[in-house]
């Protein structure tokens, strides 16, 4: 029987680019998305490259409503019979100072980007716990181990991403659930189309950091399958990243800002 994975924002950037990676390998793959046009559109295209006994699927949910996840739950429970790996993924962006970012944005991100892999870990762990083993997988990012200027409302739900799967990582251990959470820096995708800015520069700048990524979504994407298949708590696809998250740890607070300012330098809109 082939392995299965469920990936929420699965029908576009790094969601899209997962799924693809693993009907490649041969597993049964359910996406789910909000765009049920890019949704089936990523089918058709998973449905080209499954392999005789795996199975590809697109459903509707929204991350900030439990019962859209727990429905697919339901499903994949008696379709499947369970579920090998779940992914995370569904995001969204925020930018802005301080000051200018509203606490209604505040809500906003922190409903999708934090409560949403909060609900899918819900759901889904009492299949794992049934089954004595599954993989969570929870995609946050650089910004939430490293401290993105103008970002605060991002870094922090990232942050809380890590805080979660470390914590779950312990929680869960004794019953044959392994997490990983994955801090990509930026690469190749669309995140910019859904973020919400004080300041319009801040957009066009973002769109072309993302463009300019030296990882494609693709590359990542092997990375996290990689990552996964050795049970890795942290996944960081970017060696850049990782080795400013070592300078924060390791050097002096002083010396790290001035490598960090250098480094987020672009970060400031113009």
């Amino acid at each position: 029987m082939a392995k299965r994975v469920f990936i929420t924002g699965g029908a576009s950037g790094l969601g899209r680019a997962l799924a693809l990676h693993y009907a490649r390998a041969g597993w049964s793959v359910c996406i789910a998305d909000l765009n049920d046009l890019r949704g089936e559109e990523t089918r058709k295209e998973l449905e080209a490259l499954s392999y005789s006994g795996s199975e590809m699927l697109y459903r509707h949910a929204d991350v900030t409503r439990e019962e859209d996840l727990q429905a697919i739950a339901d499903e994949l429970s008696q379709l499947w019979g369970g579920l090998d790996v779940l992914i995370n993924n569904a995001g969204v962006a925020q930018a802005g100072a301080i000051e200018d970012v509203t606490i209604s944005d505040w809500e906003w991100i922190i409903n999708i980007n934090l409560l949403g892999v909060v609900r899918g870990c819900k759901v889904f762990t009492p299949i794992f716990k049934r089954q004595g083993s599954g993989h969570i997988v929870n995609i946050a990012s650089m910004a939430g181990l490293l401290d993105v200027p103008r970002m605060a409302s991002y870094n922090v739900t990232k942050a809380a991403v890590v805080a979660l799967s470390g914590t779950l990582e312990q929680e869960l251990m004794d019953d044959g659930i392994h997490v990983s959470v994955v801090c990509p820096s930026f690469f190749q995708t669309n995140l910019e189309e859904t973020m919400r800015t004080t300041d319009p520069r801040m957009k066009k700048m973002m769109g072309k950091l993302l463009s300019s990524g030296k990882l494609t979504a693709e590359q990542v994407a092997e990375k996290i399958f990689t990552g996964v298949e050795k049970q890795q708590a942290y996944i960081l696809p970017h060696a850049s990243g990782e080795h400013l998250w070592l300078a924060k740890r390791y050097l002096p607070q002083r010396l790290y800002n001035k490598l960090f300012q250098r480094s987020v330098s672009r970060m400031k809109p113009r």
